[in-house]
């Protein structure tokens, strides 16, 4: 729903109301509240936002803002990625979880690559404008990602020109070819290679589980508790996550996602509790860490809330946990 969205504020931008597309479109904005779009439906929206706009240049437009909110939980990958090389083999990887709209292949050569993007079409032919926004949001991400005006050695399109070409090489910042054999944009390897300035391996690793996870679920039964209680553990490092950021993480509106967890009998507070108490538990009896450290890194504002929670969980204070944990190995 990131793409969706992508799409009607660039369309509400260019002066196209959200709820004008949507009817132009023939959805119902009701549909907004579902997790993942048909590959049609999305045709559908792309359509009718270029007729709503009379922009010929929409597509372009619209990719060259998207940003690390459009890739979801994907995004945290490529902003750790040691490499743009390797973060765009993570897009190729975790593809599903941006989109079904197509997939990218990296042709290596000696020199240069071509990031080469096929499109997968439902029933509906795609618009080009599908096309270009992809493309232009591969430079804009190069861009964001690198933190350097990075600019392609050339772009082509296997479609004709639908925008005056001024437009194409203000948003590709490259030479344009149209009607080639494929869509990509041939990018240096001293580039692609080049150290990210964010590049985190932990980071990245700790991203990457989740994301398989997330990828798992999607492909198999559907549940979200699993990877949403891995993405819980891992927030909780860094304060205590709210159901509004699980839901933009996981790409579901917080109503989508509290009705995801009501089919699976689950309350979101309690997977934060749960998470909260494995780690206070892992932390209290294997480390020899401050309790008001350990407190304050599971997001307790005072050490005696953290306390009465811990005895609320365990029956035991954190104090007697880990004089218990600690008892064999001092008998022995």
């Amino acid at each position: 729903m990131s793409w969706v969205n992508t799409v009607l504020d660039a369309a509400e931008r260019l002066g196209a109301p959200r709820a004008a597309v949507l009817a132009a479109a023939g959805i119902e904005a009701n549909e907004l509240e579902r997790e993942r779009w048909p590959i049609d439906h999305i045709t559908r929206l792309w359509h009718a936002a270029v007729r709503c706009t009379q922009d010929p240049s929409f597509g372009l437009q619209a990719g060259a803002v998207v940003g690390p909110a459009s890739f979801n939980v994907v995004s945290y990958i490529l902003q750790s990625a040691p490499t743009l090389r390797e973060a765009i083999g993570s897009v190729q990887q975790f593809q599903r979880l941006i989109s079904d709209g197509g997939r990218f292949q990296l042709i290596a050569g000696e020199t240069a690559s071509w990031v080469v993007y096929h499109p997968r079409q439902g029933v509906l032919a795609f618009s080009p404008h599908q096309l270009e926004a992809v493309l232009a949001a591969v430079v804009n991400f190069c861009r964001w990602v690198t933190g350097t005006a990075a600019t392609p050695l050339r772009a082509q399109f296997s479609h004709a020109a639908v925008g005056p070409l001024t437009g194409y090489r203000s948003s590709l910042h490259c030479p344009v070819e149209f009607e080639q054999a494929f869509s990509g944009l041939l990018l240096a390897n001293e580039l692609l290679d080049r150290p990210l300035p964010q590049a985190d391996a932990q980071l990245a690793s700790v991203h990457r589980q989740y994301a398989q996870a997330r990828l798992a679920a999607l492909s198999t039964s559907g549940n979200v508790v699993e990877p949403l209680r891995q993405w819980i553990a891992a927030q909780l490092q860094g304060g205590v996550p709210t159901r509004e950021q699980a839901a933009q993480a996981f790409g579901l509106t917080p109503r989508t996602l509290a009705r995801r967890l009501q089919h699976e009998s689950v309350h979101f507070s309690a997977l934060v509790d749960q998470a909260r108490r494995q780690l206070a538990c892992q932390a209290v009896g294997q480390t020899q860490r401050n309790f008001t450290d350990i407190a304050q890194s599971l997001g307790f504002a005072e050490a005696a809330v953290f306390h009465r929670a811990f005895k609320r969980w365990t029956g035991r204070t954190p104090g007697q946990w880990r004089q218990d944990a600690l008892a064999p190995k001092a008998a022995h």
